[in-house]
């Protein structure tokens, strides 16, 4: 993986990378197995631990801190390692855009305290895991007040745009999976990043290794991987990206929802392509088997062939399958609902804000009932809380109706059984404090991302606990009569 990248940025052999990786404790089945997540497996093998320490893997981040099952105790220990060792980082990142913004997030909360770390050579005494304290104890070395002084001084500026480059200014790239439900982030990684490149390297997932990105610095949007042939036998089952069509029929016959599920797996029928017969400008969903037992496995991911890598189908990750907002026979997925808060959080861009999180959920206390969407707002240029114009907020609900789909509107427009689309502004660490609730529910840290459609009650009471504001749509989306033509 490093040795691709090596081709495209000069001298990665001159420093080290500050990955921030955490595992997860593991579990014991009733069956009397160890279970845990794939990377805490990777992360606890002697194939990571014995790695061969070449010009490509040398880490900030001792070994004994990415093992510690302590989340907070590790973060706290694999950023201080970082800013202490600062002039060596060349490129950072986590596996997820959402966990290195967190980590971020973190700094933020918690610079003050490093610095004190830094500067008497003390490790705080909070940190009571003895192989972090002695592993950060040797990198801590001797009292260093100048790049304490530093430190306090980038961090303490009433803005933290570009606080990265700041923080670590030989880095050449951020590298973070930024595809798919990831690209909400790129804005708030952009704004944190001071104009590194935001390089999503690979995808993969807990069934298989699937693919690399031959081109690492291309743009976000761009990204595409190869698949590589070696990892496993890839199928493709045909996806019909526009179904609003087929979603007007089942609306006028009145079936419901989950038969319409059932139908479209019907129709499917399970006639897979191979990885040689997928055509350009189609979208399929991903389907493997795999050397570890995993037999024409359905992964879920719903892909989009982009080009070709001499004979290779090179292909774009779209969204996963079935993550849907529903009321009544309407079905929103996750990329239809990232398009219509990207436009209409655009709304806000001129006003200085930044939406670094959102997720929503399907109320339906109420009749009718309508889609809700949390959003956490930055305001560019400080940390104080924004001032929120009524007016333009209402915009931004009805911008993201008018982008969802012809069954979402008509439901609003002619059936009335949806009601308007509301924003709930939430204040400032709520999503950190839901990444909390999850990761206490079993979550990984290492591979939590912010969930699209919160179900939980819990996880919803959290996010209403801390809401500043609510806003509703005050338009009806417009919607055109759908129309069969005969001859």
């Amino acid at each position: 993986m490093c040795i691709y990248k090596f081709r495209y940025v000069d001298g990665l052999d001159q420093g080290k990378g500050m990955y921030l990786l955490f595992i997860k404790p593991e579990i014991i089945t009733p069956a009397g197995l160890t279970a845990r997540p794939v990377l805490t497996s990777y992360y606890k093998s002697n194939n990571f631990r014995n790695r061969n320490f070449n010009r490509f893997n040398i880490y900030t981040s001792p070994d004994e801190t990415i093992l510690c099952s302590d989340s907070k105790q590790s973060m706290y220990c694999q950023l201080l390692c970082g800013l202490v060792q600062r002039d060596e980082v060349l490129r950072v990142g986590a596996v997820f855009a959402s966990a290195f913004l967190r980590a971020i997030k973190f700094l933020e909360e918690n610079w003050r305290e490093m610095c004190s770390n830094i500067r008497t050579s003390h490790v705080s005494d909070w940190i009571t895991d003895p192989s972090c304290r002695n592993a950060v104890s040797l990198i801590l070395g001797k009292p260093n007040s100048d790049l304490a002084d530093l430190i306090e001084y980038e961090c303490g500026s009433k803005s933290w745009e570009g606080i990265i480059k700041k923080l670590w200014p030989r880095t050449k790239y951020i590298e973070v999976i930024v595809t798919g439900s990831m690209a909400q982030y790129i804005p708030t990684l952009e704004f944190y990043s001071g104009g590194i490149p935001l390089v999503s390297t690979m995808y993969a997932s807990s069934e298989c290794y699937f693919g690399i990105n031959f081109k690492p610095l291309s743009k976000p949007s761009d990204v595409s991987y190869t698949l590589l042939p070696n990892m496993a036998y890839f199928e493709f089952l045909p996806v019909e990206k526009n179904r609003e069509e087929m979603s007007e029929k089942i609306q006028c016959n009145g079936v419901s929802d989950q038969n319409c599920i059932q139908e479209e797996d019907k129709r499917e029928g399970m006639q897979t392509v191979d990885l040689v017969d997928v055509k350009l400008g189609h979208y399929y969903e991903l389907v493997v088997t795999t050397f570890t037992g995993l037999y024409r496995y359905r992964v879920g991911d719903i892909l989009m062939v982009t080009g070709f890598h001499n004979k290779t189908p090179q292909f774009r990750f779209v969204h996963r399958r079935n993550v849907v907002l529903s009321i009544d026979t309407d079905k929103t997925n996750e990329e239809d609902l990232l398009n219509a808060v990207t436009q209409a959080k655009r709304l806000l861009e001129p006003l200085g804000f930044l939406v670094t999180e959102y997720t929503s959920y399907a109320d339906t206390s109420s009749i009718p009932g309508h889609y809700v969407l949390f959003w956490e707002l930055k305001m560019r240029g400080n940390n104080d809380f924004p001032e929120l114009d009524h007016t333009i907020m209402e915009q931004c609900c009805s911008t993201v109706e008018e982008l969802l789909d012809s069954v979402y509107r008509r439901c609003r427009k002619k059936d009335n059984s949806i009601g308007p689309l509301e924003i709930r502004v939430v204040k400032h660490g709520t999503f950190d404090a839901l990444m909390d609730f999850c990761v206490s529910q079993g979550s990984s840290v290492n591979q939590y991302k912010t969930p699209r459609c919160i179900k939980s009650e819990e996880a919803i009471k959290i996010l209403d606990a801390k809401v500043v504001g609510r806003f509703f749509s005050k338009n009806v989306p417009f919607w055109e009569p759908f129309r069969i033509e005969t001859k």
